[in-house]
């Protein structure tokens, strides 16, 4: 069974990382998911607010209706992009899925006072991390009401 977002569109998840690998397994897991969605990648922080903001080749991107979030990207780091989007009017109810192997208090603790809607160290494991990324697609696009676009 697929499910649907309320409206009956597929769920749009935008996701920020840097690592091809790292993408390739959270898309993969993704696609393989009970929940109809559409991925979005982008490789860094200012693409990420490029897609957002509808700029350049991202001209008829969607809203996303979550994001998964990087923290430690070149150019503009995790932080910095979700500062931005949680400033953001338009973009400040979408809620963002911090996804990172960082373990410092401080970064969980920045991602939060940032207003990160949950914040998931990715594990070194290949099978746990499929496992989060699926945990979080249970939880955020099975469980949770998501505001419409």
């Amino acid at each position: 069974m697929s499910l649907l977002s309320p409206g009956g569109r597929p769920i749009e998840i935008l996701l920020v990382e840097d690592s091809p690998a790292e993408a390739d397994v959270t898309l993969s897991a993704l696609r393989d998911g009970r929940v109809r969605n559409h991925v979005h990648w982008v490789e860094h922080g200012e693409e990420a607010i490029a897609f957002l903001g509808r700029q350049g080749r991202h001209a008829a991107a969607p809203r996303p209706d979550l994001i998964l979030l990087d923290l430690e990207m070149p150019r503009m780091n995790g932080h910095q992009v979700l500062a931005v989007i949680k400033e953001h009017a338009d973009w400040k109810r979408i809620p963002v899925v911090i996804m990172t192997s960082s373990e410092s208090e401080k970064d969980i603790f920045l991602a939060y006072d940032r207003h990160a809607n949950c914040y998931v160290t990715k594990p070194l494991d290949m099978d746990k991390f499929i496992d989060a990324v699926r945990s979080i697609e249970d939880f955020w696009l099975s469980i949770v009401r998501l505001p419409a676009a």
